[in-house]
């Protein structure tokens, strides 16, 4: 007798790829963006008589999980209470990132961090090791609840004598969430014009602003030398974004203090110590958040084109602020110095730069300049009325996560603000990250060509 074995076919399944870190950091910003932009369109936010469109509510709403600052609507008067509570809340979990809110809801409920996660926060975070993310995230938390307290109750000893105790301490809570997490929204029409010759309120804010920009890591690398000063206490990268930082922050002072010490619509009839605390605050917003005490409308061209510069730089990586990154600019600034001297390698705070470091700084300041001159471009089609320079100060507020503004953005046309829109998403999530989670991550090592000089230049 014949028999016949039927074997089953073989059914070929294709192996479900779970999500990369980069993937569901962009993701997680566009599901919050979405959900935000509904809870803000709800008449509930708004304020009586009020009525944001839809394109309103999610300009806004980027602009807040992004922590932007850029506004085409009043905060203080198109919404309600609610509404701006909503916001505030918005700029704290855009800030932090929700990657590290689901950590920290982990961590609440005693469940373990496993290492898909603690790949997400690496990426979220900038950190170079994955290891010790988790212990970054309780340090984060710390720092984050310090750092608005103690600026709420210095605001709140300006804005209690103003609105009295309870309307003030929400003012210096709301402003405090803005300055930290470098957001700039505020809810004065001028943003802080009126307190330009206040000490307390100016120098407040610029502490906080500086503090957010500098980026958690940093700050967990200070506090980690102040308890046990010691050569090795202080990472590579703290140093390099302390010196980018510091730099920045004096020369911005010194050119700004210089262009606009005569201009009667901003400095010029300021007392010295009120030119140079002016100038001190207007140094370093632009890397990081939209606040200002001056009106940048009124300022010189060369101003305005210098802050330009200053929004496209950025903060530090790991903080909250947007643009190319402190580190990256000195990087780049860096390695074009031993070029110039005829160095094969770039060396700072004599640790040598991995040539892959470089290559990377190079790609993320050379996608920023494309994005950016792509975005201008759209801009001034859609939008021909409206002078250039405006519209370029405008396009690198947002890729920088700034806010600051020459008074336009209510002005742009739909497409105009949707341009805006994908800036300050881009600027927040990075362009590398945005990059990565566009392609799938290799699995095997890929071939390795022979290499070979090229001439640059």
């Amino acid at each position: 007798m014949i028999r016949f074995h039927h074997n089953p076919p073989v059914i070929f399944k294709r192996r479900q790829r779970s999500p990369t870190p980069a993937q569901v950091v962009a993701l997680s910003f566009v599901l919050a963006i979405a959900l935000a932009t509904l809870l803000l369109w709800l008449p509930v936010s708004q304020a009586p008589g009020q009525r944001l469109t839809l394109l309103e509510a999610l300009f806004t709403a980027t602009s807040a999980i992004c922590v932007t600052g850029l506004a085409v609507v009043d905060t203080g008067t198109a919404f309600s209470p609610f509404g701006q509570v909503v916001i505030m809340l918005l700029i704290q979990m855009g800030g932090l990132g929700f990657i590290t809110l689901g950590t920290v809801l982990a961590l609440a409920t005693g469940r373990r961090v496993g290492l898909g996660e603690r790949m997400r926060l690496q990426v979220q975070l900038s950190t170079l090791q994955l290891g010790g993310v988790v212990r970054l995230i309780r340090h984060i938390l710390v720092l984050v609840a310090v750092s608005v307290g103690i600026g709420t109750l210095l605001l709140w000893l300006r804005f209690a004598p103003l609105y009295g105790p309870g309307e003030g301490l929400f003012y210096a809570l709301f402003h405090s969430i803005s300055a930290f997490n470098n957001a700039g929204f505020s809810l004065y029409p001028d943003s802080l014009e009126r307190f330009a010759r206040d000490p307390l309120i100016s120098l407040t804010v610029t502490g906080l602003l500086i503090v957010g920009g500098l980026g958690f890591i940093v700050i967990n690398d200070l506090i980690r030398y102040y308890r046990a000063p010691s050569r090795t206490a202080l990472s590579l990268h703290s140093k390099v974004a302390l010196t980018a930082t510091v730099g920045l922050l004096l020369g911005a002072t010194l050119m700004i203090l210089a262009i606009e010490w005569r201009n009667p619509a901003t400095l010029g009839t300021f007392s010295w110590p009120d030119k140079l605390l002016a100038s001190f605050f207007q140094a370093a917003t632009p890397r990081t958040a939209g606040f200002n005490t001056l009106d940048y409308s009124a300022m010189q061209p060369a101003t305005q084109l210098f802050t330009m510069w200053l929004m496209f730089i950025g903060g530090s990586p790991g903080s909250t602020a947007g643009g190319i990154k402190t580190v990256t600019f000195l990087v780049l600034i860096g390695s074009a110095w031993s070029l110039v001297r005829g160095r094969g390698e770039l060396t700072l705070f004599t640790r040598r730069i991995a040539i892959a470091t470089v290559l990377r700084a190079g790609v993320i300041a050379l996608l920023g300049a494309l994005l950016l001159g792509g975005a201008i471009t759209v801009l001034s089609l859609s939008d021909p009325y409206i002078p250039f320079l405006a519209l370029a100060f405008e396009a690198v507020s947002a890729f920088g996560t700034v806010g600051l503004s020459l008074g336009i953005t209510s002005e742009l046309s739909g497409l105009g603000q949707v341009v805006l829109i994908a800036l300050m998403y881009l600027g927040r999530v990075g362009l590398l990250t945005f990059a990565l989670a566009l392609v799938e991550q290799e699995v095997e090592k890929p071939l390795q060509h022979p290499a070979e000089d090229v001439v640059i230049g």
